[in-house]
Order: C-alpha cells, then structure tokens, then sequence
C-alpha cells in the first residue's frame, strides 16, 4: 500500500510548490511507548477542546478546570469519593478491554451491570438466603449471582455471534435497553417499596465492608465510603492481565483478534471462544452491578448507573486494553464525574467524556498510519 502526498497547485502559473511533502503510510511495527504517548496525548487535546467549548460558552476554562481538579482530588474526603465512582469503571472498563482484545465489540456492559445488580438482589429479595443469613455466606452469594446473571446476558449476544454471525455491536447494545426495563419491572412491581421505584434496604449483612466500618479502629476512616468493591477492580485487573498476557486462553485470544484466518488454520475454535468471552466479560461487568448495590445504595433502584457501562468503553480505548490503565484512567474518569456534580451534573462531565471519545477515536489513526513531512 503506498502513502499518499499532498502537495499545493502551482500558483499564478510560476510552478510554485508547497515546500514540504507530506506522506500516510501504514505502519509496519508500533513502538511500545506510542500508545501512552497518544493516549496522553488524545487526552490532552480533549480537554484543549473542552476548554475552547467552555471559554465559547462565556466561562473561564482555566478556573473550571482547577475547580475540577480541587473537587476530585482536592482532600481526602473527595478522594474518597472519586474512588466510590471509580470503582464500578474499573470492572466495566476490564469487561470491555477484555472483549475488545478479540475485537469482540461489547457495547452491552450497561446492561450486565443491571442485570448483575439484579441477580445479586434477588438473594436478598426473592430470597434465595434467609435475610439474616450471616455477610460470610451472603456476601459470596450475592458475588456469584451478580457475576453468573452477567455472564448469561453476555452468552445470549456471543451464542448469536458465534454460531449466525449475528453484529455483536446491535445484539448488545439492544440488550442494554431490555435489561434496563427488567429491572425496572422489578422495582416498580414485585420488589417495590411502598411503589417507588426502589426496593426495601438490604439487611446490612448483605452491604460490603466499608472504611467507615473500622473508624472505632481507625479514627481516620470515619465517614469515609470506600467500600470492597475497589479490591474487585484491582484483583480482576490482575486476572485479565494473567489471561491476556500469561495463558494459553490469552494467546488464542490475540490471534483471533489479529487475524482470525490464521487462527482458525492454527486450528483454534473461534466459536468456543466467542461465547466463553463474552460470558467473562459480562460477568466482570456484573459484578461491577453487584459491588454498586452492595457497596453504595444497598438496594436494587432503576438509577444505579451514571452511565458506567457506556463510560467503560472510553476507558478501555484510552487505557489501550492495558488492564492496569484501566485503573487510572478509571480514577480520572471517577474524579470527573464526582467533580461535575460541583458544576453542571449532566453537562460539563458528558461532554468532556464525548470530546475524550472522539480523540481517542481520532489518535487511534497514528497507531495505524506514520505521517512523513519531508522537505521538497
């Protein structure tokens, strides 16, 4: 494939030519240090742009943003709050990551979310457990549930994909909207409170651990709601960091998404392993929706997500499918929406995270393409 130049017309008829060429080729390797670099740099555009669409709209950009970061990171007790927020994108953003590893495109983390929220809830709910079951027992429970209704909503789109090649992007984002409504089916009929759309409180047996849980221990954990959850995302990014890069299921994994041809000749089951990623990806992201419930609300509501399902899939792009960037670009993510609540809840943070999008989308084209300007 040759690269393309573009070059100025002569002018007035002098045969005067731009003096530099300019040439797109695709590139052969990737250094390893150009993907952070575009990463970072994607980001920093982003907010370039941001803060020229702030500046238009008759703010100042500069003391947005450092408001911003005083809101997120300003003291421990916003920290703290960034970090509950961060924690569920961490899961969302390793169940999407590990999808997109074999280009499995899973637009459908919102709705394993719900539904791993659900299917935790109804051991307390249905009950599968006795309400005063002890945390030892109901905790785990309540883990296996979130993670196994996540993984079977993550089957049905892979099932489709591996055996009629049905576009995994319609199946999963379709089944977004089902599991929303299931839930809310569910919290406005059989499980509401008094009609609300919220069922009753969890028995506290059924809530993870909390640092305020230890403040008697520890003084300065008092008030602070850093719950369990957060150890989820890091073991998990340790796991999908094993899979990807130290197994036999991860290798297979890499060659599917970098050439399915070669794989099916290597004599890999591209169906088998369909189905059984998108069912680890699902349950990663319903046990991001259990760890939400059991760790901050403590019921099942039809507002349990900010949009975390969607958000993981910026995450991952930006953290380029690295599963311990997902973690701190997770934290950063988590400080944006935890400080937008200072400033427009719905505007600011969402529109910054559209902007991020599109040049994470835009910087992708450098990890394909080497743009030579050379001089005539």
């Amino acid at each position: 494939m040759t690269g393309q130049e573009m070059s100025a017309n002569p002018v007035g008829g002098q045969g005067w030519q731009f003096p530099f060429s300019i040439s797109i080729e695709p590139r052969l390797t990737v250094p390893k240090w150009l993907p952070a670099l575009i990463s970072v740099g994607s980001l920093g555009v982003a907010f370039v742009i941001g803060g020229i669409v702030l500046a238009v709209a008759g703010g100042n950009p500069l003391a947005i943003y450092a408001h911003l970061i005083r809101a997120a990171f300003g003291d421990i007790g916003v920290f703290n709050d960034t970090l509950v927020k961060a924690s569920p994108l961490m899961l969302v953003g390793l169940a999407c990551a590990l999808a997109f590893r074999m280009k499995l495109w899973n637009i459908g983390a919102e709705g394993q979310f719900f539904l791993g929220a659900w299917g935790a809830s109804a051991v307390v709910l249905a009950p599968i457990l006795p309400r005063d079951t002890p945390a030892i027992l109901m905790i785990p429970t309540m883990m296996l549930a979130g993670v196994a209704c996540g993984a079977l909503w993550g089957l049905i789109p892979g099932f489709l994909k591996a055996k009629f090649n049905v576009n995994e992007i319609i199946t999963t984002l379709m089944m977004n909207y089902i599991a929303v409504s299931w839930v809310l089916f569910w919290v406005f009929g059989e499980w509401s409170e008094s009609g609300f759309q919220m069922s009753p409180m969890f028995p506290r047996n059924a809530w993870l651990p909390r640092l305020t849980d230890y403040a008697a221990q520890i003084p300065q954990f008092a008030g602070l709601t850093l719950h369990a959850g957060i150890l989820f995302g890091l073991i998990v990014s340790v796991v999908v960091w094993f899979i990807t890069s130290r197994s036999r299921w991860g290798y297979e994994i890499r060659l599917i998404g970098d050439n399915k041809e070669a794989a099916r000749y290597a004599g890999v089951d591209i169906a088998r392993n369909t189905m059984l990623l998108m069912m680890v990806s699902g349950g990663i992201a319903g046990l991001a929706g259990m760890a939400e419930i059991a760790g901050v609300v403590h019921r099942l509501q039809g507002a349990i997500s900010n949009n975390y399902g969607f958000t993981g899939i910026i995450i991952a792009w930006l953290a380029k499918l690295n599963p311990f960037a997902v973690i701190l670009v997770s934290v950063l993510f988590g400080g944006l929406i935890q400080a937008g609540r200072e400033i427009q809840p719905s505007g600011v943070p969402r529109m910054l995270q559209g902007i991020i999008l599109f040049c994470v989308i835009a910087g992708d084209v450098l990890l394909r393409y080497r743009i030579q300007i050379t001089r005539r």
